[in-house]
């Protein structure tokens, strides 16, 4: 590897990540073309169906493409899908050599464009840096595979674990600059999902409210029984469509109620509580990739007590609130008999936001499962 891979790698990098949240169910990529020392080129993927971030880059360094080097952060693609094979691109154009990130894994790639770049006589690199833009494709690198959307578990609470008061109250557990990144975390997931007793309780829009305007998600409510008030906010402001995922039980004078409203109604199982697996895999059915769950404990206990959460976002305020079993804790469902079984974040990070502090990591099973 030569010395100046990871420094333009991370300037790829940066490209791509700056458009985290754009590109729906596709990856996030960041290229970087380099001639005789000299950056001529630059791109990211924007938009599904759009230009690949090869193609803005090599459009950008026009002749000086010739003998560069291209950085790129996922590997070229070498299939015909909404846009053209990245990698004959970079062949026509002349590229010398291509340093490349992370090999796509999607089954229609997996290699495929390395190696035709390789059989065309051009110099590859690989892994240079692929820890970093595997992480900014985690959704896109799970969706690729099984078809089932990322999920993303979100909490508020104080430090003894409650997400409201014994009386109901929750607004606000933490601060401002915490409340700022979670729009964030909005803005970069496909849809957001809750339940149907945090919109009776707090009449929510569930968008992305950004100083720079950011993408609302699709929002999905958890409703068994179609209790959702037919005049709550998110189903009049068309920010963004609204999907309810409902049960066989549920009454068919609300479906129809709610169809006349423009919403998406999903059966997910018989009933009585709406079946999370099934729900997936409807949701990865309409080309949803990424869900942001921001429910009460009930919803996001039964996430982690049926293995569905891939990564959990956990923020903490300095404040202790009391109340008992009567004041919601963080996540709510039966548990384990052993602390030996207790569920265990991996890859953790901790980030402060004003006062209050966030926790972010991966979920592990594994002592659970035994």
């Amino acid at each position: 590897m030569i010395i100046n891979d990871e420094m333009y790698m991370r300037i790829a990098l940066q490209l791509a990540a700056a458009a985290a949240g754009q590109t729906g169910i596709n990856p996030v990529v960041g290229c970087v073309l380099v001639k005789d020392g000299r950056v001529v080129g630059m791109g990211a993927h924007l938009k599904r169906g759009d230009a690949h971030a090869e193609i803005h880059a090599l459009n950008m360094a026009g002749a000086e493409a010739a003998g560069s080097t291209a950085y790129v952060t996922l590997e070229p693609c070498s299939h015909h899908g909404r846009t053209g094979p990245c990698s004959d691109r970079l062949i026509r154009e002349g590229v010398k050599r291509v340093v490349v990130a992370a090999v796509d894994p999607n089954p229609v790639v997996a290699g495929s464009g390395i190696a035709r770049l390789r059989a065309q006589g051009i110099e590859v690199t690989e892994g240079v840096l692929a820890a970093e833009s595997e992480a900014l494709n985690e959704a896109f690198n799970k969706y690729i595979v099984t078809r089932r959307p990322f999920v993303t578990v979100k909490t508020a609470s104080t430090l003894d674990g409650k997400v409201a008061a014994a009386g109901g109250d929750s607004k606000w557990i933490t601060g401002e600059a915490a409340r700022g990144y979670v729009h964030t975390l909005r803005h970069r997931h496909q849809a957001i999902l809750t339940g149907v007793g945090t919109v009776m309780a707090d009449d929510p829009q569930l968008t992305t409210r950004l100083p720079v305007p950011g993408l609302s998600p699709v929002r999905i409510i958890a409703d068994s029984m179609l209790r959702i008030p037919l005049e709550s906010k998110l189903l009049h402001d068309g920010e963004a469509p609204v999907i309810v995922l409902t049960t066989a039980e549920a009454p068919e004078d609300r479906r129809r109620a709610l169809e006349a409203l423009g919403v998406q109604v999903i059966d997910c199982g018989p009933g009585p509580a709406v079946d999370l697996e099934a729900a997936l895999a409807r949701l990865g059915e309409l080309e949803i990739g990424s869900v942001l769950v921001e429910a009460g404990g009930k919803l996001a206990g039964a996430f982690l007590e049926r293995r569905l959460a891939d990564k959990l976002v956990l923020f903490f305020a300095p404040k202790i609130i009391g109340g008992g079993a009567e004041a919601p804790g963080t996540f709510d469902f039966p548990g384990f008999r052993a602390m030996r079984q207790a569920i265990r974040l991996e890859r953790m990070t901790v980030e402060t936001f004003g006062e209050d502090v966030c926790f972010t990591g991966y979920p592990s099973y594994e002592a659970a499962d035994s």
